[in-house]
């Protein structure tokens, strides 16, 4: 029987599993896959660039007829992104990284969910005076950007601060065992990116999806070396977790003298836009050692399904 939330009911989804809304990672055959499978699939807006936005909402919106929706990095976008998503009329808009309420109001009056995602308890208490209507707990087991908090105490207490509003746990989650812990901690589901990466329809180099099979959560790192280095602008307090490569081995505690060497920001640069694998970042969360092979994103959503199910009712049995 499928597991039924706050969250479920609220997106109208068969199953409590998001797909993270990872820049130009998650495209919209990969959104339209996960919405497909009975999940809520999360286009990844990133910084609202114009033609990218365009062409992978496009492709989701004609890919599904189930509720999709579009994420976006707070700090890098202005109200053009947001007004050219809710074009598409998204069932929800997730914000990240940023004070989300210069743009609740224009979220709620599109008919669109505000989803927003926090790494505190300061950001928790934000995102409810914005008037979230879910928030995304974010541990910093998460591969990518974000913050300093754990994920197993993290979560109960935003949903403690949240209410009655439904929260989702994300970082270092997987599979079925890590979204039955989320509901446990009383998520009312889970946010998943790295596993979906790890898929057929993520917009990553074969590469990358293969580094993902090989990679160890005990070799993830946290750090800004690869954001100095891409001229990224990421804020300071978001470090980005990610696989080891041999670029981060030689600035690893340099990062000061990485900003000031124009010779060696210039050579990454021109390395990474070859998609050199020695420099490009492997985002990548700590349950990267769960990841054994690349699959179609449908059936990842139905596995984790089928999985937390079982997990849930066998602790049921167990406590009868």
């Amino acid at each position: 029987m499928p597991l039924t939330t706050e969250f479920t009911h609220l997106l109208a989804v068969r199953h409590p599993i998001a797909l993270a809304p990872m820049g130009g990672i998650a495209g919209g055959a990969l959104a339209a896959a996960v919405s497909n499978a009975g999940g809520l699939g999360l286009v990844g807006g990133g910084r609202g660039e114009a033609d990218w936005l365009d062409r992978e909402l496009a492709l989701v919106a004609r890919h599904t007829e189930r509720p999709w929706g579009v994420g976006f990095l707070t700090w890098a976008i202005g109200p053009e992104a947001v007004d050219r998503a809710l074009a598409r009329r998204p069932a929800a808009v997730m914000l990240s990284f940023g004070d989300p309420a210069p743009y609740a109001e224009r979220i709620r009056a599109a008919g669109a969910l505000l989803i927003v995602q926090v790494t505190d308890l300061d950001e928790t208490q934000r995102a409810l005076d914005a008037g979230a209507d879910v928030l995304v707990a974010q541990g910093t087991e998460a591969g990518g950007h974000g913050g300093g908090r754990a994920t197993l105490p993290f979560v109960p207490a935003v949903v403690d601060r949240a209410g009655p509003r439904p929260v989702l746990a994300a970082g270092g989650i997987a599979d079925g065992r890590g979204l039955a812990a989320a509901l446990a901690l009383g998520a009312a589901g889970a946010l998943t990116g790295t596993r979906f990466q790890a898929s057929r329809e993520a917009l990553n180099a074969h590469a990358v999806g293969q580094a993902l099979i090989e990679g160890r959560g005990d070799d993830t790192e946290r750090g800004r070396a690869l954001d100095i280095a891409r001229g990224g602008d990421w804020p300071d307090r978001y470090t980005a977790r990610t696989l080891p490569n041999r670029f981060l081995e030689q600035w690893r505690g340099r990062e000061d003298e990485l900003r000031g060497d124009a010779g060696a920001l210039s050579a990454y640069r021109a390395a990474a836009a070859r998609q050199d694998p020695d420099v490009v970042p492997v985002w990548a969360g700590e349950a990267v050692d769960l990841i054994t092979d690349l699959r179609p994103a449908g059936e990842l959503v139905r596995a984790m399904a089928a999985e937390a199910e079982g997990v849930v009712g066998r602790l049921g049995r167990a406590l009868q």
